[in-house]
């Protein structure tokens, strides 16, 4: 491979790494955004929201459930900090509404919502399946994480130098 192929296979690569990153990006934000905007809305009319789900069938303590959840994984799914968990409880709450509130397919605003609500439901479990990619909070946090722990392997091994006292061959975690 000469190196003007090489060039523009790298350059290709870092191109559709950077898009991938990006589409990930902009995908969990519009995602968010409907979840993160009914919970406001929800929370900033909590009374009047808690006796339309009442006359629903729904008790207050699920209601209150059902606004943490909105809340909780929206902003987990905007800032991507545990994604995947955020993505499946909500791809879950969404197959759940649909098969709960939106079964008269005689309605065609119902059956609208119905197959919206699988299509966001789709849309969770393919995020959860990809997870949040490199613009997120789940990568620095696993790279912390992985910096604490050889920080912590390196400390055990130059604590087991000192105690044993030899100066042999010693192999330390890099």
């Amino acid at each position: 491979m000469n190196p003007t192929v090489l060039a523009a296979t790298l350059h290709a690569l870092a191109s559709r790494l950077c898009i991938r990153d990006a589409a990930l990006l902009a995908g969990r934000l519009l995602l968010s955004f409907l979840f993160l905007h009914e919970g406001a809305t929800l929370a900033t009319h909590f009374d009047a929201a808690a006796r339309a789900m009442a006359a629903l069938g729904v008790g207050l303590p699920l209601f209150v459930a059902t606004l943490a959840l909105q809340l909780g994984a929206g902003l987990a799914i905007a800032t991507g900090l545990l994604t995947r968990l955020g993505a499946i409880g909500l791809g879950l709450f969404c197959l759940a509404t649909a098969m709960l509130f939106h079964t008269n397919f005689a309605s065609q605003n119902e059956l609208l919502h119905f197959e919206k609500d699988l299509a966001i439901a789709g849309g969770m479990f393919v995020l959860a399946a990809t997870g949040a990619g490199r613009l997120s909070l789940d990568r620095l946090m696993v790279a912390y994480l992985q910096r604490r722990r050889r920080d912590r392997e390196m400390m055990a091994a130059l604590q087991a130098v000192e105690s044993h006292g030899w100066l042999g061959e010693v192999k330390l975690p890099v």
